[in-house]
């Protein structure tokens, strides 16, 4: 069964870091891109970062430079660092293969605000 599990977030001022984790089924996450995912209240889920099995990272434009995706093969887990945060960020943030499976994780909340 695929299991992706986040965590990692929580509330942090404006200009502050946190690093998201993303435990993923080896089954996945030994052959396929890992995704990172945000949904912000009444907006759509948007991509925010992905990194390839062989750590090729791609970044969307409004965290690039301020965020950092990386992997741990023998935990099989992906983190996200997140630094100099804004209110913007604020939003759940999701993993996910790619292409997405039908399957997401319940997610961890991210709340920018002083």
């Amino acid at each position: 069964q695929v299991q992706l599990v986040e965590s990692g977030g929580g509330l942090v001022q404006p200009g502050g870091s946190l690093r998201l984790s993303c435990a993923a089924s080896r089954t996945i996450f030994n052959v396929y891109t890992m995704g990172w995912y945000r949904q912000a209240p009444g907006k759509q889920r948007e991509f925010v970062a992905s990194i390839t099995v062989g750590s090729n990272t791609n970044y969307a434009d409004s965290v690039k430079g301020r965020c950092t995706c990386s992997r741990d093969n023998a935990k099989s887990t992906v983190y996200l660092q997140m630094n100099n945060l804004k209110p913007e960020d604020t939003a759940v943030y999701y993993c996910n293969r790619i292409p997405n499976g039908p399957f997401w994780g319940q997610g961890t909340q991210v709340t920018v605000s002083s």
